[in-house]
């Protein structure tokens, strides 16, 4: 390879000043170019738009907790209330109804037995607990139950009848709404006509004066023939006696439900069940004897 050749230097070259290696370039003009701030569009701000991702992922991030919790708290409600009814379903209420009037029988044995060795009367110590409406409240009802549990059984159709006409009478709801509007009304009606005369008391309370004992109703009145009653009133009668026509039919119905087709020999269930009791043990000595007395060969 030949050799480079050296370039020659004239002493023009050698006596230049030097160049300065960095050139300072001219300042570029922002405005001109049009990416300043002075440009026609604002310089975007790292404000919202970069916040705005952060935000919504932080609000997810918090309901996903919120889930979570919600999901965990029930999981836990969940298993308390299946242990809760297991619990339950394991114990039987009966048992614990046995257990509690054993206890109380217990209890009141003890303090009966201590009593007695303090030589006191027990009944007077125990009657320190109540009061005297109290006391009298309770052997009033003490005597109505046992009343009504010697009255169970049927005695005759007096009884029975008195025993319903109790009951509903305690099932009716009397509507005293609609009785003191009546009264009102006739009140005053009866003080249009004249025959009733408002006078006011020292009290300054109104009473009703009857001037010609027409108004108030008494054993020779027949005023009562003149009442009309409502129709809700005529319904609901009409309803409580189909009610009862179903009931007796129904009574009927079971009462000759299951019967085996032959001879009557009870008066009533009770009485059944003893004679069924009866030829359970007794039909296989007495079938012949029956059955002679039937054909009219026994003598």
């Amino acid at each position: 390879m030949p050799p480079s050749k050296k370039r020659r230097l004239t002493p023009e070259a050698d006596m230049s000043p030097e160049i300065p290696t960095e050139i300072n370039a001219p300042e570029r003009d922002e405005t001109l170019s049009g990416t300043g701030p002075q440009a026609g569009m604002p310089e975007s701000q790292p404000g919202d738009d970069e916040l705005a991702p952060v935000d919504k992922a932080t609000e997810r991030r918090e309901k996903f907790k919120a889930l979570q919790a919600r999901a965990r708290h029930s999981s836990e409600r969940n298993t308390k209330e299946v242990a809760a009814e297991k619990q339950r379903q394991a114990t039987d209420p009966n048992l614990l109804a046995s257990l509690g009037r054993k206890q109380a029988i217990a209890s009141h044995k003890l303090l009966k037995a201590d009593t007695a060795a303090d030589g006191e009367d027990f009944e007077r110590k125990r009657a320190w607990d109540w009061t005297i409406e109290e006391s009298e409240k309770w052997d009033k009802r003490m005597s109505k139950k046992e009343k009504h549990r010697e009255d169970v059984a049927f005695q005759d159709y007096r009884q029975d009848a008195e025993k319903i006409y109790k009951r509903q009478r305690r099932q009716m709801e009397p509507d005293m709404e609609g009785y003191e509007r009546e009264k009102a009304a006739a009140v005053q009606k009866a003080a249009r006509s004249g025959g009733l005369e408002i006078v006011e008391t020292e009290d300054g309370e109104l009473a009703a004066v009857d001037k010609n004992g027409t108004f108030y109703s008494t054993a020779d009145s027949t005023d009562f023939i003149e009442h009309k009653p409502q129709k809700a009133a005529v319904d609901r009668l009409v309803a409580d006696n189909k009610k009862a026509e179903e009931v007796r039919l129904k009574k009927r119905r079971d009462r000759g439900k299951g019967e085996e087709e032959g001879d009557i020999t009870y008066i009533n269930d009770k009485n059944k069940q003893f004679n069924q009791k009866l030829a359970r043990f007794y039909n296989k000595y007495t079938t012949e004897i029956r059955d002679s007395f039937e054909r009219g060969t026994m003598i």
